[in-house]
């Protein structure tokens, strides 16, 4: 099991898709660096990028050209198999829909991860997590005995209960009522705290983005701002 975060960078990245209307350029030339330890938050209007942009970091696809690296590790030069070793083991992943397996318990899901990266399982682990999450009552019970705010915060401990590397939460609020919402960027950054996890949350949501260190705006495919003043690479001085 990891612990502790690792620097991120994307250099140069494109990311081209062939559809029946032609090839769409989803990314076009973006660099950017993320700290060890680091909360960023990735805001931008639908279809700018932020998801592809999510889904490089964290391994689920490969760019067009460019690198992305996540400590030492080149994720865009991994073929699928290595790739999916660095989710299992470095990577909490976090998505707008809380995927659950509807069969198990909330207990059974969070253990499932960690039978993914350790080969364990451990029961044990999965409790504490559940229990430091507010859901207690709610280790035995199966996702349709949750209500939506609870089946998220499975999902968020699902994602760190093997003490990532990194988390990357792809609009994690997006389905959620403000209450609920905090409570899952509540747990979110007290996991990346608690571990010294690198976290990279994709948002629409402002006060979302406001909870994190640092802001990045994406426009059309293209790194538009950084709302700690970070020169944008490739932008004129």
């Amino acid at each position: 099991m990891s612990s502790g975060g690792v620097g991120i960078q994307v250099v140069d990245v494109t990311k081209r898709y062939r559809t029946p209307g032609g090839v769409v350029q989803a990314l076009d030339g973006i660099s950017l660096g993320v700290d060890a330890g680091e909360s960023l938050a990735i805001i931008g209007p639908s279809g700018c990028g932020k998801s592809t942009l999510l889904g490089l970091i964290a391994g689920l696809d490969t760019p067009t050209s460019g690198v992305v690296t996540i400590g030492t590790q080149q994720v865009s030069s991994m073929d699928d198999e290595e790739r999916a070793r660095l989710r299992r083991r470095d990577v909490g992943l976090v998505f707008q829909s809380d995927d659950l397996l509807p069969f198990l318990t909330a207990t059974e899901n969070v253990s499932a991860q960690l039978a993914l990266a350790d080969g364990t399982g451990a029961y044990a682990d999965s409790i504490e997590i559940l229990v430091g999450a507010g859901l207690a009552d709610e280790i035995d019970k199966l996702p349709d005995q949750l209500s939506g705010g609870q089946r998220q915060r499975v999902a968020v401990a699902r994602a760190i209960v093997h003490r990532p590397l990194v988390i990357v939460a792809d609009e994690p609020t997006g389905s959620l009522d403000p209450d609920n919402a905090m409570a899952v960027v509540d747990l979110l950054l007290e996991a990346q705290q608690a571990t010294g996890a690198t976290l990279v949350l994709v948002t629409h949501e402002e006060a979302v983005a406001a909870r994190l260190e640092r802001v990045v705006a994406l426009r059309d495919g293209r790194l538009a701002d950084d709302a700690t003043g970070r020169p944008i690479p490739g932008s004129p001085p």
